[in-house]
């Protein structure tokens, strides 16, 4: 079914297409895998993880921050035998504070209510994204995980989850009024409530995917902490590191119970009215970093954005 796809590839995508579209056993890939490490894009992130807090947060939507590089490796199906992710894995748990949240070093500006230092803290932009990665590397959730995502979902509001930051980060908030949601946090702890069975239908789950497809429905009139649902959001985008309609889309196809929602079903006629006749995508926007991936240009179809479009697509068929 995706032969076409799979002979466009590179062999670290070869080899997520593989285990997440195909099902295939790891144990029957292990050449394949070799192959992808060699992948000199790969080496790159794989070395840049080996020092997990050597980039500073400062701009979420930076495809170079290494906890986005250690989910785009997690994701396509590479884990902690590689020694690079275990340093990462283990890193990040080298750093988590009295709740159980891990720790992201960052430096707030005072004119933005911080202290303009570089210090270990979290806001809900990033944390559960730590966690996310702990999961995926299948660290124990007892004893390392659960605490930390309790303390997480007990910030939800009625209308999802606020800007929300730890002690360290003073007064910040994002440029919004302080009841609403925000829009970018609700999308990351919905990823990390994707991956916890407890949580993937849950009320908290729902009320979130509910604010998502409330900002959807009403894209013209609400846009709280300046996250729109306009023209650059429709745009094909890849990787799903920030609120755009490809990362909202491959988030809400994880939960069953949204499958069926109307304004759900408008979102994936808009993805599917840009596919080919081969069934591949091509990206309508680009990351500037992701230069030299084929999902960092606009001229071609990109193997990786067709992937994540028809894995999310395929979801739906269940």
């Amino acid at each position: 079914m995706f032969e076409d796809l799979l002979s466009q590839s590179e062999p670290w995508l070869q080899y997520a297409i593989r285990i997440n579209l195909c099902k295939e056993s790891k144990n029957d890939l292990v050449d394949l895998k070799n192959e992808a490490l060699k992948d000199k894009k790969i080496q790159s992130y794989l070395s840049s993880i080996t020092d997990f807090h050597n980039t500073i947060v400062k701009n979420h939507k930076d495809p170079d921050l290494s906890y986005h590089q250690l989910l785009f490796l997690l994701d396509i199906g590479l884990d902690t035998e590689i020694p690079e992710i275990d340093s990462a894995i283990r890193q990040i748990m080298n750093h988590k504070d009295k709740d159980g949240v891990y720790q992201s070093l960052t430096n707030i500006p005072p004119s933005y209510g911080g202290k303009g230092e570089d210090v270990f803290g979290w806001c809900l932009c990033d944390a559960p994204l730590l966690l996310l990665a702990l999961v995926m590397a299948k660290v124990d959730y007892q004893q390392h995980i659960k605490q930390g995502v309790e303390h997480l979902v007990s910030l939800f509001k009625v209308q999802g989850f606020p800007c929300s930051v730890s002690e360290e980060h003073g007064k910040f908030r994002g440029p919004g009024r302080k009841d609403d949601c925000c829009p970018y946090a609700t999308l990351v702890m919905l990823k990390l409530l994707s991956a916890i069975d407890e949580y993937r239908d849950s009320d908290v789950a729902k009320g979130s995917i509910e604010e998502i497809l409330s900002l959807w429905e009403n894209s013209y009139e609400r846009h709280p902490y300046m996250f729109y649902m306009g023209t650059d959001f429709r745009k094909l985008k890849a990787p799903t590191i920030w609120y755009d309609i490809v990362s909202v889309a491959d988030l809400i196809s994880k939960f069953d119970f949204a499958k069926e929602d109307s304004r759900f079903a408008e979102m994936i006629e808009l993805i599917k009215g840009k596919q080919d006749a081969d069934g591949m995508f091509t990206p309508e926007s680009v990351y500037q970093k992701s230069k030299g991936w084929d999902f960092g240009q606009k001229k071609n179809h990109s193997p990786y954005l067709s992937y994540i479009c028809n894995r999310l697509l395929q979801r739906l068929e269940k």
